[in-house]
């Protein structure tokens, strides 16, 4: 993750991705209108191929989010580790924590 501060002074959180130079925040995943909050939902887009951006956080369970980072490394889907569950959880509009969500394609 990359912290980026704006001009207006406004601090952006980021990540470059592997693919094309990407840049996609924690914005981008509130903003989506498709998207998988939890680790069982995010493990089902990633295994159906509808995963298009998978996001993790460090300081979720490793035994819950080792099998989906794996996953998504084997399916070739770019994953995001974000710094913590309440802060992905905050960018998923929920009021709790969440180890894992994703930006799914439109069906």
């Amino acid at each position: 993750m990359l912290t980026v501060r704006l001009a207006n002074g406004k601090l952006f959180k980021c990540a470059i991705c592997r693919k094309g130079l990407v840049i996609l925040s924690l914005e981008s995943l509130a903003q989506a209108a498709n998207r998988t909050i939890g680790t069982k939902q995010t493990t089902k887009a990633v295994q159906s191929g509808s995963a298009k951006i998978v996001f993790i956080a460090e300081d979720a369970e490793d035994h819950v989010t080792r099998p989906l980072l794996e996953l998504a490394g084997r399916n070739s889907v770019e994953v995001v580790m974000v710094n913590s569950m309440i802060e992905l959880g905050r960018a998923c509009g929920i009021d709790v924590g969440a180890a894992s969500a994703a930006v799914i394609e439109n069906n």
